[in-house]
């Protein structure tokens, strides 16, 4: 089976992270989750609330992370998917981030990312000269990063795949399976 790769980590926001993980799923992929550690992660739930100037944060739901980022063996994955949340404030200061998530970019693999994730994207040099999409409060990174935010719901650059938060959801994923369908289709199961 066709495999992609979810990083994310504690604080990752729930929706972000389980809608293209049991989407993926359903179209036939083999998706594993790395973390820093293999561990079981908590996630966090972000809702808007009317008259609050920033989203809040409840606890969310648990999963367990199939592996470690200093496992990952970035050749054996299709294409990639970043949840954003709080996770990506840690996440993008592991030792074996870059080199995982740099694959993807450096051989033009297909990339979801979703509203914080651009914070661990910027460092890395990637976004620079690229159309993305983020949680708007995230555009100054955006930019420092050499991107051009775009305030869209399935902003579309190359093989990259964007998004602002979890209500862009719909956009964002049918976005992402038409080009994970011409660039990385997932292989049916022998006998299906």
């Amino acid at each position: 089976m066709t495999k992609i790769l979810i990083v994310a980590g504690d604080a990752s926001e729930d929706l972000e992270f389980f809608y293209p993980y049991q989407r993926l799923l359903e179209e036939g992929y083999e998706v594993h989750v790395a973390a820093p550690s293999r561990k079981k992660l908590r996630f966090v739930t972000h809702d808007f609330v009317e008259g609050f100037d920033t989203y809040t944060e409840t606890a969310g739901h648990s999963w367990p992370a199939d592996l470690a980022l200093s496992e990952v063996d970035p050749t054996e994955y299709a294409a990639l998917v970043l949840p954003g949340g709080r996770g990506p404030e840690y996440l993008r200061h592991d030792p074996h981030f870059g080199r995982v998530v740099g694959h993807f970019f450096d051989v033009d693999k297909p990339v979801a990312h979703i509203c914080h994730a651009a914070l661990m994207l910027a460092p890395l040099g990637v976004l620079k000269g690229r159309r993305t999409s983020a949680y708007p409060a995230c555009s100054s990174e955006v930019e420092l990063g050499g991107g051009v935010f775009v305030d869209g719901p399935a902003v579309v650059d190359g093989k990259v795949v964007s998004a602002r938060a979890w209500p862009d959801h719909p956009k964002w994923m049918r976005a992402f399976m038409d080009v994970l369908r011409e660039h990385a289709p997932a292989e049916k199961p022998a006998g299906s």
